[in-house]
């Protein structure tokens, strides 16, 4: 199919004069769908359903306002009419104003606390998607982001999570007995993040409920008889393209639960980048201001498992429904 058979939707308002606020409201909302300016007045966006839904409301909030409105599906007449549209969604000045905000806030690690890099990276990571949500059709300058990205996130984790384990590319996850882990002594990195928090979350949601935890100044510090994860030579840590969240998953037989399913999913797209996730940004957020509020590693375990707690429910009641729907 030729790109000038390409459908696009033409939105069409003339917005309300007596109203500063509701004007701004709605500008905003164009500008963050990134919608294409063909003309005062005239805004274009790549059809889809999901689109299309989003410019009817807007279109019916206008009427509402006292403006007018107009929603129309539109094709392009030649190939080079189609080209021009699809120049309109070029985001290239965008990721070139990203690349530079990487630049500067990686110089800056060296002078940064651990909560300021996590504030950058929480900041840029919002700024990241943000484009790429808007980015229609992606071309080279958009795999470059994702590499630069990459690259950034990687830089900030080696501040905020040193020792971080490399994937065991060979090694077989093991399948282990339940009945064999309780009681026990587990240990991983000090300054927990989210791989860490979260795995400790599922020893003794889930695993081994009178599990005891030390937090490791460095990996070389645990002891014989500690059954270690997330570092590098620990019992449970990275598999291949697993996270050790995920082994520990694999390994006791839970990676058939929809809720833990889900809360892996979160983990893996923020511990390794791969994958988007709607709610990992925010999920991301709220560990940062338990963390920056946690006097030490127990509290923060203790604080934040009520939160993975409710995500839990949450994902395994939404699990369910939609099983019941289908």
């Amino acid at each position: 199919m030729s790109s000038a058979n390409t459908q696009w939707l033409l939105l069409i308002i003339s917005l309300p004069t007596n109203s500063a606020t509701v004007r701004m409201r709605i500008w905003r909302a164009l500008k963050s769908l990134g919608c294409g300016f063909l003309r005062d007045g005239a805004y274009l966006l790549p059809h889809s359903r999901a689109q299309q839904q989003v410019l009817r409301e807007l279109s019916d909030d206008t009427v509402r306002e006292g403006g007018n409105a107009w929603l129309l599906t539109v094709q392009a007449q030649s190939e080079n009419e189609s080209e021009v549209y699809r120049a309109l969604f070029d985001r290239s000045g965008d990721y070139e104003e990203l690349f530079k905000a990487f630049a500067e806030a990686r110089k800056a690690f060296s002078k940064s606390t651990p909560q300021e890099i996590t504030k950058s990276l929480r900041r840029l990571r919002r700024d990241y998607e943000a484009v790429r949500a808007i980015d229609y059709f992606p071309d080279q300058t958009a795999m470059q982001a994702e590499v630069l990205w990459m690259d950034f996130v990687n830089a900030a984790d080696s501040i905020l999570s040193p020792n971080e384990p490399h994937a065991a590319v060979e090694r077989v996850i093991p399948h282990v007995e339940l009945t064999q882990y309780q009681g026990r002594t587990w240990a991983t990195r000090q300054h927990l993040w989210v791989d860490r928090v979260v795995s400790a979350w599922l020893i003794r949601r889930f695993i081994d409920k009178k599990a005891r935890f030390l937090w490791l100044d460095s990996p070389g510090h645990c002891p014989a008889d500690a059954l270690g994860f997330d570092f590098d030579g620990a019992t449970f840590t990275h598999v291949g393209n697993r996270v050790s969240f995920e082994v520990l998953l694999a390994s006791f037989a839970l990676d058939q639960d929809s809720g833990l399913k889900r809360i892996g999913a979160i983990v893996h797209a923020l511990d390794v980048g791969e994958g988007f996730v709607a709610e990992a940004s925010g999920f991301e957020a709220v560990l940062a201001g338990v963390r920056q509020r946690a006097k030490d590693d127990d509290e923060l375990l203790s604080e934040f498992s009520l939160v993975l707690d409710a995500l839990y429910t949450h994902f395994s009641n939404d699990s369910q429904s939609s099983e019941i729907q289908e």
